[in-house]
């Protein structure tokens, strides 16, 4: 493996359609990712289809399904993990499987960012591993153009703020407003490192 995704990014770039393009800028196979077991169940089940619509959701089962369940990590670096306050259960368990092997985590979850940079081993192994949402749509306005990734996130801007605000019909630059909510972030966690997606060459 060479990527983890949670649930929550995996269903804001499945749904807007940009699942496989993020991959392709990272040059990584679907066969080297890693996913939750639940995520399929979350696509079937529950909030998820509630609020992206049973259509949507069973669209992307199949694709979910075709990505490796992560494998369980030691219980060394899940234990640093369990009962940090906004760090939620599987959040710990794809952090602490990508601390043990190494590997880069795309996540939306900022709550988990701003707990995870007070935990120094952890912070320390993934510098530069952890991309964000935001970093991913910055890769894809330079590679694809700003109208591009604008259509498709249409789709999901009513249920993320973020991507409500940079691609508003009243914004012209949404990459200026996402390099923006990066750069404020990138300060919120130091001392670690985001993925910064000038550098997708080192990656």
């Amino acid at each position: 493996m060479q990527l983890l995704i949670d649930t929550d990014a995996f269903i804001k770039l499945g749904i807007s359609g940009l699942f496989n393009d993020t991959l392709d800028l990272l040059n990584i196979d679907l066969n080297e990712c890693g996913r939750l077991p639940a995520l399929t169940y979350m696509l079937r089940k529950g909030s998820v289809p509630r609020l992206f619509g049973v259509d949507l959701c069973n669209k992307l089962i199949p694709l979910a399904e075709s990505i490796p369940v992560l494998d369980q990590p030691r219980d060394s670096w899940l234990d640093k993990l369990k009962d940090v306050h906004d760090i939620d259960p599987g959040e710990a368990q794809i952090i602490a499987v990508a601390a043990e092997s190494r590997l880069l985590v795309i996540t939306g979850d900022k709550r988990a960012l701003l707990a995870l940079k007070s935990i120094a081993n952890v912070a320390t192994v993934l510098a530069g591993r952890i991309i964000t949402i935001e970093a991913i749509l910055i890769l894809m306005c330079d590679q694809f153009g700003q109208e591009y990734v604008r259509e498709r996130v249409r789709v999901i801007s009513s249920f993320d703020t973020m991507i409500e605000v940079c691609f508003s019909t009243g914004n012209p630059e949404p990459r200026e407003a996402l390099l923006s909510y990066y750069q404020n972030l990138v300060v919120e966690v130091d001392p670690l490192i985001l993925w910064n997606p000038s550098l997708i060459g080192e990656a």
